[in-house]
């Protein structure tokens, strides 16, 4: 990867955050030397758009004080590499449905501001594949609201990825539990994604996969939201998380990443927390508002899949959403996930702690 691509893929994950976000997440974890690069990067272009952020807030601020979100969203859930992602794309097809996308997340605080100008960068800009796992993507592309809310506060999953020695510390901090802060800077990124993506459009797509751990915080401010929960076998979606967040640390992170043994002991412990805390809020989502995916079933039979969800929860839109849902499909078809491989003794360790012979 040449270093025009590595530059362009450092803004799209993690360049133009807010320069107050930035002096937070200095004072409470500092970053190494080595990766001088990378902070100078993601302090300029946040730096850089700065006045433009202040602008959308003079033009927009009682534009957004006044956005009705609808109430009934559909959350998709799970721990990372479940199939998240894969549905998120499939379920964004349809056309009744608002989402945060990549246009959005790379700069939410001046996007409505920027929106044709972005589009266009973004296509020159944007490598055709994700440099963590060559799943193909594009401005348009969905994208989890987690990524869109780190430009705009530190209380989130992804200040973990930027400091990953401090990587179990955010986790406890953004994942089991959420600042004031957090919350309110959360509403303010879904108002953007509605001014940003729901003209003419009658419903909300949120995805993230933190939000397993805060299904209170949903129902709080989306009593009707529908749940859609992906399920994976751990060793798989664990494995796969950790060949990730070596490939999203040396990307993005101000931080030397820690060695394959660290990540592999931090990400199990963290699988447990993320879905003991989905066991506990379970109860409060009432059953008819929870769907279960199998990830095996959703690769295998995506069109069934996503078409169960929509007798489910009575959607109105598959009329609207089966054909470029089909497409969507059938581009899918061509992609080959990258070999996920750990060092042996990291290997060891991940069947070790799960137990496994």
């Amino acid at each position: 990867m040449g270093a025009g691509s590595v530059l362009a893929d450092r803004l799209v994950a993690t360049g133009f955050i807010r320069p107050a976000v930035l002096w937070a997440g200095l004072k409470l974890n500092r970053p190494a030397p080595s990766r001088w690069s990378v902070s100078l990067l993601v302090g300029l272009s946040g730096l850089l758009i700065e006045p433009l952020a202040w602008l959308q807030t003079l033009l927009w601020s009682q534009r957004l004080k006044r956005v009705q979100l609808p109430q009934d969203p559909i959350v998709v859930i799970g721990h990372w590499r479940s199939g998240t992602t894969y549905l998120h794309q499939l379920l964004a097809c349809d056309p009744s449905l608002a989402t945060a996308r990549n246009a959005l997340i790379m700069a939410p605080q001046a996007a409505l501001l920027l929106k044709p100008l972005l589009r266009v960068l973004m296509r020159c800009w944007m490598t055709p594949v994700r440099p963590i796992d060559a799943v193909p993507w594009n401005p348009d592309d969905p994208q989890e609201d987690e990524v869109g809310v780190a430009r705009l506060t530190i209380d989130t999953h992804m200040a973990g990825m930027a400091f990953p020695l401090a990587y179990g510390f955010h986790f406890r901090r953004s994942a089991l539990g959420w600042s004031r802060r957090f919350e309110r800077q959360w509403l303010h990124f879904t108002r953007l994604t509605w001014l940003h993506d729901g003209t003419g459009k009658s419903g909300l797509l949120i995805k993230n996969s933190v939000h397993t751990a805060r299904v209170d915080l949903l129902l709080k401010h989306f009593p009707r939201a529908r749940f859609v929960l992906l399920r994976r076998e751990p060793i798989d979606s664990i494995r796969s998380l950790v060949q990730v967040k070596q490939r999203l640390g040396d990307l993005v992170g101000l931080q030397p990443i820690p060695d394959a043994l660290t990540q592999v002991e931090d990400t199990v412990a963290a699988h447990r927390q993320l879905l003991d805390a989905f066991a506990v809020a379970r109860h409060r989502i009432p059953p008819d508002q929870l769907l279960e995916l199998d990830y095996n079933d959703l690769v295998r039979h995506p069109l069934a899949s996503v078409k169960r969800i929509y007798d489910s929860f009575a959607l109105a839109s598959w009329s609207q959403a089966e054909a470029p849902l089909q497409a969507r499909i059938a581009r899918a078809s061509s992609y080959r996930a990258d070999p996920v491989r750990l060092t042996e003794a990291a290997e060891q360790r991940l069947q070790q702690l799960l137990e496994r012979p």
